[in-house]
């Protein structure tokens, strides 16, 4: 929403500072804040709005589309000037960090009342106390809840790379070994939302090309930043260790990447760090490897269209919490090579499967449970409110129920919930001293809970019930000095004091002293009065002073508590995760598929599990096939007709595998999997114009990288490779391909064509059978039966195709007679004859008469008699009898 709409007590413009404010001292602060943040937008702290100047509200009132004004003088110009509300300010920092922009945020460090104090000028301090950027983002206003938020560091050492990655809205922080050509799928998998690399390396050839794939936003550092000595040290000090051994083997790749994240975050936090977990190191091996074009084509997290909705994450996903869903989409983005781990998440998925009524349950109180994660970080960073702790007090309460109800749930649950740390202490604490919706932010006070803190209740009580307190102070002093007339009142001159009428004045005692005489009456004051007083005048900044101070102290208790409660997350995390798939698993008639290290995969009833739920929300039903690949069988050659759902089997086949090794149930009613290192997808067109790529040079890149590294435990699946250039050609490159899969790379995999000649391959390839998806011909009418063979097509009903997407009849028509005609005859006679009539094919039909000229035709009658004849020599009398003779043959030619 544009902010020119607003009223005029929320406009976004620069009315909050006054001109007498954009005087040189002020000015002279802002530009020596911004010269110390030149790559940033400077949001400067002018009362209730962040406040922008110069070039800095020039550009962010064109991204925003917010007024910009011009407000006092600067050096003989005016000062271009634009400003958003403060306590509004996420939803633009947002619009600006979406467009590639970094907002340093500049505050106020003390009260404007305290500096009126000072002598002298009366300038305001102020610092920047954060650099917001695309990789550090905190705030739910600002992330996406179901999804992490990495800042990734890549650094070289030697000819190796590595690269690190936190997430400091949850505390992961992790390592990984790679090398270049490694560097696009890592980045594919994580989807990072800033990259850090020294600055050295950020014009080089190797990374532009991994960088490319995505169009990453990238940070240079300076190269010091990645100095692997300095970041062992701060590592070390980071984590109060003298050592960083224990964490596991970094390289010195790894650690430089690490080293470069902790000195960023150090500079855009402005040195108060975010609760981070150890680092944990990915060994090389232990993830399933899927580059960026296979992850695209499989359609993992979304469509090719790029809809996140119609992916396979969308048709997974039955997580309860925000947790669950992060950890989701991770092992989907990373599965893993791990048996133990495997089975170990299988277990968990089975144990929730069998106990309907402890699945029913734990989700039931999952869908209670705010994000742990993200409360603890913010609170950490010092930017998390009253409402941070409830969440973590809300936390605790459902990770004790869970506790308690798997106590004596089958040993794969039982076991996971023992690991709930024991937090009852803490969830006592909370509960016995926040209230039960406490306030966003801290300063607005009502936090703590009544009866939490004798001192708070009194002043509360002072604030709340002066009148009370001081009816009752003159209700005793009545009593005491019998002067039934006595009062308390208050003016603006004496404040608070006792009034006694004229002939009373006898009565007052002497701890009362006099403050004024009138002729009616006698004012007077007393210790207790004043003290009550003055009470009553600071109760209220008591109050929230003491509000403030048990805030601090339950946010300290927090932190103390920070690794345990990090790990209730986490296991809240798994049982979200296995509850969520075994749900799925039920939903969907998914089984437990079996894995083992032997080089073979069997599926039994596979299904796609995107085009399964679509079709069931159609109520169709989809054809579910086999698969069976083993030494003997590495390759199938996949023929059949268009649209009859070789590309659908292809792409099924391998997100099994994909399930299977990210340790969920399948799509199939049996599957024995054999662990693969690498999937490979050649599937569908597309072109990359950006970058100056055809469709046909696209999928030539891509079936490169397949020939170039999928090895004997890969799986392979392409898709009509050569179809988008000439045909001999194509035909030639498909040949050589499979020929090179079977003989040279030896893996596991699925090749459909088109190009029927292939099939001839299975008779000398050993481990290359043929299959075909099969269809039915029907009074003129083709039936596709979706079902998966052995044998070849021999005919691909293009045409037919065709017809049902709609292309005119006639059309169609020429098309079925050009076929027949290419079928029934030689190919070069045939396109010959239709040169004549067919534009399409006269080049072609002119190229064969340069190549092999067709012989002469033979002369007709009337022709060999005009051959014959001298017109020299004809008399008139010949000439007439001649032009008879030849309407006569023409006549008879005609008969």
């Amino acid at each position: 929403m544009s902010a020119r709409g607003r009223n005029d007590d929320e406009r976004v413009t620069a009315v909050a500072a006054a001109p007498s404010e954009l005087a040189s001292p002020m000015i002279a602060q802002y530009q020596e804040l911004k010269a110390a943040h030149p790559d940033a937008l400077l949001f400067f702290r002018m009362g209730d709005f962040y406040e922008l100047f110069f070039e800095d509200a020039i550009e962010a009132a064109n991204l925003l589309d917010i007024a910009l004004t011009r407000r006092g003088r600067h050096m003989g110009r005016d000062i271009p000037m634009c400003g958003v509300p403060a306590h509004n300010a996420e939803p633009y920092i947002a619009k600006l960090i979406r467009r590639g922009r970094k907002v340093a945020i500049c505050e106020q460090l003390e009260d404007p009342a305290e500096a009126r104090k000072r002598p002298g000028k009366r300038l305001l301090e102020r610092a920047v106390v954060r650099i917001v950027t695309p990789g550090t983002l905190t705030e739910d206003g600002l992330l996406e809840a179901r999804r992490h938020n990495y800042l990734l560091a890549l650094a070289r050492a030697g000819r190796g790379w590595g690269a690190a990655w936190v997430d400091i809205s949850t505390g992961d922080f992790l390592t990984e070994p790679t090398d270049a050509r490694g560097l696009p799928a890592l980045l594919a998998r994580l989807e990072p939302g800033e990259v850090l690399v020294p600055e050295p390396l950020a014009g080089s050839e190797e990374l532009a090309r991994a960088l490319a794939e995505r169009g990453e936003r990238v940070t240079p550092l300076r190269e010091a930043a990645f100095a692997p000595a300095a970041a062992r040290a701060r590592l070390a000090a980071c984590f109060a260790v003298a050592t960083i051994e224990s964490f596991g083997a970094f390289s010195d790749a790894e650690l430089a990447a690490a080293g470069a994240l902790m000195d960023y975050l150090e500079l855009t936090q402005k040195g108060v760090l975010p609760r981070l977990a150890r680092p944990r190191r990915i060994a090389p091996g232990t993830v399933l490897e899927i580059d960026p074009a296979t992850r695209r084509n499989l359609e993992l997290t979304r469509s090719l269209s790029g809809d996140p909705a119609t992916g396979l994450l969308s048709v997974l996903d039955r997580t309860r919490t925000a947790a669950g869903a992060r950890l989701l989409a991770e092992r989907l983005a990373a599965p893993s090579r791990d048996l133990d781990t495997i089975r170990t998440r299988l277990d968990r998925i089975e144990a929730f499967l069998e106990d309907p009524p402890a699945r029913a349950a734990v989700r039931g109180e999952l869908a209670r449970l705010p994000d742990l994660e993200r409360a603890l970080a913010r609170l950490s960073l010092g930017r998390g409110g009253p409402r941070d702790l409830a969440a973590i007090r809300q936390a605790l309460a459902i990770a004790r129920t869970i506790a308690l109800r798997l106590a004596d749930a089958a040993p794969p649950l039982s076991a996971l919930a023992a690991e709930l740390p024991d937090l009852d202490e803490l969830r006592e604490r909370l509960a016995a001293q926040l209230v039960d919706e406490p306030p966003i932010v801290a300063r607005e006070g009502g936090l703590v809970r009544p009866g939490a803190d004798p001192e708070l209740d009194l002043q509360r009580s002072l604030r709340d019930e002066a009148h009370r307190h001081l009816a009752a102070l003159e209700a005793r002093y009545r009593a005491e000095t019998g002067i039934s007339s006595l009062k308390i009142r208050h003016n603006q001159v004496l404040g608070w004091f006792v009034e006694v009428p004229q002939s009373q004045l006898a009565k007052v005692p002497s701890g009362f002293g006099l403050r004024q005489s009138m002729a009616g009456a006698g004012r007077f004051g007393t210790a207790e009065l004043s003290e009550l007083a003055q009470k009553i005048a600071t109760a209220g900044e008591r109050a929230l002073a003491i509000e403030l101070r048990i805030f601090e102290e339950l946010r300290r208790a927090v932190l103390a508590a920070s690794e345990p409660l990090a790990r209730t997350a986490a296991v809240l995390a798994e049982l979200d995760v296995a509850s969520a798939l075994a749900e799925l698993a039920r939903e969907r008639r998914w089984t437990r598929p079996r894995l083992d290290d032997r080089p073979r995969i069997r599926i039994k009833g596979g299904r796609h599990p995107v085009v399964e739920a679509a079709l069931e929300a159609r109520h169709e039903t989809f054809v579910a096939n086999d698969l069976e690949l083993g030494p003997e069988d590495r390759l199938w050659l996949l023929t059949g007709p268009n649209m009859a759902g070789k590309s659908t089997f292809l792409r099924q086949c391998a997100l099994v595998l994909v399930l299977a090794q990210m340790g969920s149930f399948v799509p199939a009613e049996e599957a024995e999997i054999g662990l693969v290192d690498r999937i490979f997808s050649r599937v569908g067109a597309s072109d990359d114009l950006a970058r100056g790529r055809s469709t046909f040079m696209v999928e030539m890149v891509e079936t490169a990288t397949i020939l170039n590294q999928a090895g004997p435990r890969s799986f392979v699946i392409l898709d009509e490779i050569g179809r988008g250039t000439a045909t001999w050609d194509g035909l030639s490159l498909a040949w050589a391909v499979l020929e090179h899969l079977h003989d040279v790379n030896r893996c596991l995999g699925l090749f459909a064509t088109h190009f029927h000649e292939l099939t001839a391959l299975a008779a000398r390839l050993p481990a290359l059978s043929t299959h075909t998806v099969k269809v039915k011909e029907w009074q003129g009418e083709v039936i596709f039966l979706h079902e998966v063979a052995k044998g070849a097509a021999d005919r691909s009903y293009g045409i037919h195709v065709a017809r049902l997407a709609g292309l005119p009849p006639s059309v169609v028509r020429r098309a079925e007679r050009v076929l027949r005609l290419l079928e029934e005859g030689e190919p070069r006679s045939a396109i010959a004859r239709l040169a004549e009539d067919l534009p399409l094919f006269a080049a072609a039909a002119a190229r064969l008469a340069r190549l092999d000229p067709p012989p002469p035709p033979e002369p007709s009658p009337v022709e060999k008699l005009l051959a014959e004849i001298d017109p020299d020599e004809l008399t008139p009398k010949a000439a007439l009898e001649l032009v008879y003779r030849l309407k006569a043959l023409l006549a008879g030619s005609r008969g």
